[in-house]
C-alpha cells in the first residue's frame, strides 16, 4: 500500500475514515459501532475499517484489538469477521472473551459456540457467567441455565462472579422453568450471600418477584415487592400487572389506587396501557372510564400507547360510541390504533363500520399489518360477507406481500363454514402454506354447528383432540351438534369420554356492572338478594314472550328429557337471569350490558331479542365470540354468529 492511510467510504451512507493512529482508530470505531447496530448495510464499512487497520497500524494491541472485536461482533452480518480477528488475537485476554460469548449467546444458533468458548477460557469474571446463564434463559434453554450457574456456585475462585447480575439471570431461568422450587433455592442463596444486601439491586429485585409471579405464587412476589428498597413507577406498574396476569383483578385494581395515593410516585403510560387492559379483560367499564379522567388530567393520554388503550378497553366493553370518540381525538393514531377500532367494530357485530374504517385506514398511508386483517376478515365473516372476504384474504399476499398467517386462514374457514360452503373450506384446508392450528378447526367445528354437519363435526372435533385432548369445549360443541339433530346416545358417549378423562364443563355464568359493583350469576342460580324480583320479572317476561309467538328452543338442552323440563332448563340461564337484574337495577334510558364467559345459547339471543323490544331497553350481551346488540327486537348480529 502506498499510504499509510487508508480512505473508508460507502458510496452513500459509510463515513469516511483515516486511521493512522491508534486515536483515529478509536474515533472512527465511536462513529460506525452505534449506526452499524441498526443498519446491516454498513457491514462492508466495518469490514474495510478492520482491514484499513490491519493494513495501515503497527500490529494492533490487545486493547485496539477488542475494540475492533466490539465493533464486528455488534451485528451478526459481521460476526464471523469477529470470530476471523478473535484467531488471529496473539494473546486474548477475558475482555476478548467476554466480548464474543456476548454476541454469540444473542444468538440461539450460536449458542453451542459461546459454552465451547466459554469452556476454553482460561479465568472467567462474573460478565461470563453471567452472558451465558442469561443466554441459555433467553433462548429456551432455562435448564442449561441454571445447571451453569450451580457450577459458578461450586467451583472455587468464583465469589466475585456471584453476584446480583448472575443472580438476576438465574432467577430468570427459574421463572422461564417455571420452577418454583428452584427459585425458591436461589432467593435463599441471594439472601444467604448476601446479595441483597444494603438496599440491593433493583433488577435483582425485580427478578425474585417476577420469579414468583411466572411460578403461580403471586403472594409471595408481593412480599418481595413490599420488602423493596426502592418502588418507582415501573416496580409499581410491574406488580399491579402481576396481579392482572394472574387472574386476580381486584387486588390489581386495588394496588393502583395505592400506588395513585403514593407521594413520589406517578403512574405512567405503560401503567394505564396495562390497567385498561385489566379492564377491558374484567369488563369493569366504570373503573375504565376513572381512569380515562385520571389520564387526562396527568396529560398521560397525549400518549398514542396509552390511547390505544383506551381505545381497545371502550371497545372491548361494547362502546363503541366512546371508542371513536378517543380514536377522533388522536392527533396521529397510529397502525395499533387504526386495528383496534377496526377489530372493535368487527367484535361489535358493525361488519360496514369495519370495513369503512379499513378504506380509511388504506388512505392513510400507513401500511396494514398481519393482525390488521385479522380485524378486518373477522368482519367480513360474522356479516357472510363471502366474496368480500376472499377479495381480502388474496390481497393479502398479492398487493401487500404479507405471508398468510394460521390466523388469516382460520379467519376464511370461518367465513366459509359459517356460510355453509365447506367444500370450498375443505379444498383451501388442502392447499394452504400452514399448518391448521386450534382456531382453524374450531372454527370448522363452529361452522358445523351451525348447519349440523355432523359428519365433519367429527373429523374437526378428532383434530381438536389431537392438538387439545383437555378442552372441554370441544366436547361440549359436539355434544351441543349431536343434541341438536337428536343423537342423543352419541351424546352420552361423548359424557362418559369426559368422565373417563377428567373432563368437566366449564359452568356457564353471566355478570353485569350495577353501581360499582360486579353482580354474578349462575344457571338456575337464586343465591342473588333480589333473587325474588328477578324471578317474578322472568316469569311476566315469558308471558308476554308467548303471546308474541315465542316457543322455546328445546334443541340447544342437552339432556334427553321432556320438553316441559327443558323449557325450564332454558328460561333460566345465566344470561337471562343477568339481563333481567340490570332491567330492575338501572334506570330505563340505560342500556343493560351483560356479559359471559360462554357461547350465548340460540334461545336466549331470540328471547333477549323479543325482551329488547318488549321492555324497549338496549340490551348488550358479549359472550366469548363477540358482542350482541339488541334492540327493538333486533340484534346486530342479524342471527349469524
Amino acid at each position: 500500500m502506498a499510504s499509510r492511510s487508508r480512505a473508508v467510504s460507502d458510496s452513500t451512507k459509510a463515513p469516511t475514515f483515516s486511521v493512522t493512529t491508534a486515536s483515529q482508530l478509536h474515533d472512527a470505531i465511536d462513529r460506525l459501532l452505534p449506526r452499524l447496530r441498526g443498519d446491516p448495510s454498513l457491514a462492508p464499512a466495518a469490514r474495510a475499517l478492520a482491514a484499513a487497520a490491519t493494513a495501515s497500524l503497527p500490529p494492533p494491541s490487545t486493547v485496539l484489538s477488542n475494540r475492533l472485536l466490539h465493533l464486528l461482533s455488534s451485528h451478526p452480518a459481521t460476526l464471523p469477521d469477529a470470530l476471523a480477528l478473535f484467531s488471529s488475537i496473539a494473546t486474548p485476554d477475558i475482555c476478548s472473551h467476554n466480548t464474543l460469548i456476548s454476541a454469540l449467546s444473542r444468538s440461539p444458533r450460536h449458542l453451542p459456540s459461546a459454552r465451547e468458548l466459554f469452556d476454553r477460557m482460561p479465568q472467567r469474571d462474573h460478565f461470563a457467567w453471567s452472558a451465558l446463564v442469561s443466554g441459555y434463559a433467553r433462548h429456551g434453554q432455562p435448564g442449561d441455565a441454571l445447571a451453569l450457574y450451580r457450577r459458578m456456585q461450586e467451583e472455587p475462585g468464583n465469589d466475585g462472579a456471584d453476584n446480583e447480575f448472575t443472580a438476576s439471570s438465574a432467577l430468570a431461568a427459574a421463572a422461564a422453568a417455571r420452577c418454583g422450587r428452584a427459585g425458591r433455592e436461589l432467593h435463599c442463596h441471594v439472601v444467604r450471600r448476601g446479595i441483597d444486601a444494603g438496599g440491593g439491586d433493583a433488577v435483582l429485585w425485580s427478578a425474585l418477584a417476577d420469579m414468583y409471579a411466572k411460578c403461580g405464587r403471586v403472594d409471595d412476589a408481593r412480599r418481595v415487592f413490599d420488602r423493596m428498597p426502592v418502588r418507582d413507577a415501573v416496580s409499581w406498574t410491574a406488580m399491579v400487572e402481576r396481579y392482572f396476569d394472574g387472574g386476580r383483578g381486584g387486588e390489581g385494581f386495588r394496588l393502583f389506587l395505592h400506588m395513585l395515593r403514593t407521594r413520589g410516585v406517578r403512574p405512567n403510560e405503560f401503567t394505564y396501557a396495562g390497567v385498561l387492559r385489566a379492564c377491558a379483560e374484567f369488563a369493569v367499564e366504570s373503573f375504565g372510564k376513572q381512569v380515562h379522567g385520571r389520564m387526562a388530567k396527568s396529560g398521560t393520554g397525549d400518549s398514542c400507547f396509552a390511547e390505544s388503550a383506551l381505545l381497545r378497553m371502550y371497545s372491548k366493553c361494547g362502546d363503541m360510541g366512546s371508542a371513536v370518540r378517543v380514536f377522533e381525538a388522536m392527533a396521529k393514531p397510529d397502525l395499533v390504533s387504526w386495528t383496534a377500532v377496526i377489530s372493535g367494530y368487527a367484535q361489535n357485530g358493525q361488519p360496514e363500520e369495519a370495513l369503512r374504517y379499513f378504506d380509511m385506514f388504506l388512505r392513510s398511508g400507513i401500511k396494514p399489518d398481519h393482525v390488521t386483517f385479522v380485524g378486518v376478515l373477522s368482519a367480513c365473516a360474522h356479516a357472510g360477507l363471502v366474496d368480500k372476504g376472499l377479495e381480502i384474504f388474496h390481497s393479502i399476499k398479492e398487493q401487500y406481500c404479507i405471508e398468510h398467517t394460521a390466523d388469516h386462514y382460520a379467519c376464511v374457514i370461518d367465513l366459509l363454514s359459517r356460510s355453509g360452503q365447506f367444500q370450498r373450506a375443505e379444498e383451501m384446508m388442502s392447499k394452504m402454506a400452514v399448518k391448521p392450528n386450534k382456531f382453524l378447526w374450531a372454527s370448522l367445528l363452529g361452522g358445523c354447528r351451525i348447519h349440523k354437519n355432523v359428519g365433519l363435526a367429527r373429523r374437526a372435533a378428532e383434530a381438536l383432540f389431537e392438538i387439545e385432548p383437555e378442552n372441554p369445549a370441544t366436547y361440549v360443541t359436539l355434544a351441543n351438534i349431536y343434541a341438536s339433530v337428536g343423537l342423543f346416545d352419541e351424546v352420552e358417549d361423548v359424557r362418559r369420554i369426559m368422565e373417563s378423562k377428567g373432563i368437566s364443563k366449564m359452568p356457564a355464568s353471566s355478570w353485569i356492572e350495577v353501581g360499582r359493583r360486579v353482580h354474578v350469576f349462575l344457571v338456575g342460580d337464586k343465591s342473588h338478594p333480589q333473587a325474588d324480583e328477578i324471578y317474578a320479572l322472568l316469569k311476566r317476561l315469558y308471558a308476554k314472550m308467548v303471546e308474541e309467538g315465542y316457543v322455546a328452543d328445546t334443541e340447544f338442552v342437552l339432556h334427553d328429557v321432556e320438553d316441559e323440563q327443558k323449557e325450564q332448563d332454558i328460561g333460566y340461564h345465566s344470561e337471562r337471569l343477568a339481563v333481567a337484574f340490570g332491567i330492575i337495577a338501572t334506570p330505563d334510558s340505560a342500556p343493560v350490558k351483560v356479559f359471559k364467559n360462554l357461547r350465548i345459547c340460540g334461545d336466549c339471543h331470540t328471547a333477549i331479542k323479543l325482551i329488547s323490544r318488549i321492555v324497549q331497553r338496549e340490551i348488550v350481551v358479549r359472550d366469548s365470540n363477540r358482542f350482541h346488540h339488541f334492540k327493538n327486537g333486533i340484534c346486530s348480529c342479524r342471527d349469524y354468529w
